[in-house]
């Protein structure tokens, strides 16, 4: 009887502080709900690279990083800028002895990566041609065959590489262009300096390459446009289709706006550089997924080289990248092939 009153004493006991904990913890669940918790939006705009940013972010904290996210776009074309005379790429270009930063370095490790998976429809050493045919920063009236031939003799990326901190060059005349994928991986950059100030919630978009964090605060998904692609329309004119972007890396490439027409002919700025000459296909533009805005970047433009059934291909064995391609059928209307791992993100799409 005694044994049997200690234990219902315990039990009782233990019921109680059972009891006591239940109700401490229901007061902090709703303490904690009480305590919602208010974030910020800010939206910051400018000019870089040539083109726009445009940064938003939403923060708990308040801050506005407005100086940072400049400085960072500064030393970017401080390093990767073919306009910027005293950049460190052009003093690369120009043979000049320069301290390779980690931005530089990184922009090549990715370009070369893609370029061996594309087989070099991707290629970063096109710059002369680039200029040959006036993309760049001159402007040429004529393009014969023979200059045309006389440069491809260094062009090809397995003609560049890194060696102990330094670019080293097969042919001295070789240049590096990465107008290709430098707007992308400036976009990663900021995407990482973002997170690293704790940031979940935000959208980064420098010249229309994208990514996207997480949502909306609240939950709505961030939302964007694909262009279609005609010629003399301005930019977010019309839109060929809308995608939900979360995690992900967006870019598109596309030959309806920088191109020029000589003697009847339209010259695309997108060079081949297995031939030397810009693309003539059916593509017309191409937006890629990928888990990187550089990733995106890079396949966006390997995709306008080799056109649409090689661009298949190669989504077909790269799961991580997603697609929608938009090219012209034998009576010029427009068509779009979309990736199957894209149309849970497709939102609205005018083209079939």
């Amino acid at each position: 009887m005694h044994v049997f009153d200690k234990n219902r004493k315990n039990a009782d006991m233990k019921k109680h502080s059972i009891f006591i904990i239940a109700i401490m913890l229901l007061f902090t669940a709703c303490n904690t709900q009480s305590k919602k918790v208010e974030y910020h939006k800010f939206i910051k705009t400018g000019e870089a690279q040539g083109s726009y940013y445009q940064i938003t972010y939403f923060d708990s904290l308040n801050r506005d990083f407005g100086e940072q996210i400049d400085s960072l776009l500064i030393a970017f074309d401080k390093s990767c800028s073919n306009y910027q005379p005293t950049s460190i790429i052009s003093k690369v270009n120009h043979n000049e002895e320069v301290a390779l930063d980690d931005l530089f370095i990184g922009n090549f490790k990715m370009a070369q990566q893609i370029s061996k998976e594309t087989q070099g429809d991707f290629d970063i050493t096109v710059r002369p041609l680039v200029e040959l045919w006036g993309f760049g920063l001159k402007h040429s009236d004529s393009v014969s065959d023979a200059e045309v031939d006389s440069i491809m003799h260094f062009i090809g990326y397995q003609k560049v590489r890194l060696e102990n901190g330094r670019i080293v060059k097969d042919d001295p005349r070789m240049m590096i262009d990465y107008n290709a994928i430098a707007q992308g991986y400036s976009v990663d950059v900021m995407a990482n300096f973002l997170r690293s100030k704790g940031l979940k919630y935000f959208l980064v978009d420098i010249g229309g390459e994208l990514y996207a964090n997480e949502t909306k605060v609240g939950g709505a998904p961030w939302k964007v446009g694909i262009e279609r692609p005609k010629d003399g329309e301005k930019y977010g004119e019309n839109l060929s289709a809308i995608l939900s972007l979360r995690n992900k890396g967006l870019a598109t490439s596309g030959n309806y706006r920088k191109y020029y027409i000589k003697d009847g002919v339209k010259y695309a700025h997108t060079i081949d550089p297995h031939t030397g000459y810009p693309v003539q296909h059916t593509l017309l533009s191409a937006t890629v997924v990928a888990p990187t805005a550089g990733l995106a970047d890079g396949y966006a433009t390997a995709f306008m080289v080799m056109g649409v059934n090689k661009a298949k291909l190669i989504l077909k064995h790269h799961p991580e990248l997603q697609a929608f391609l938009i090219y012209s059928d034998e009576n010029g209307k427009f068509k779009a092939y979309v990736s199957p791992g894209l149309n849970d993100m497709l939102e609205e799409n005018s083209i079939q």
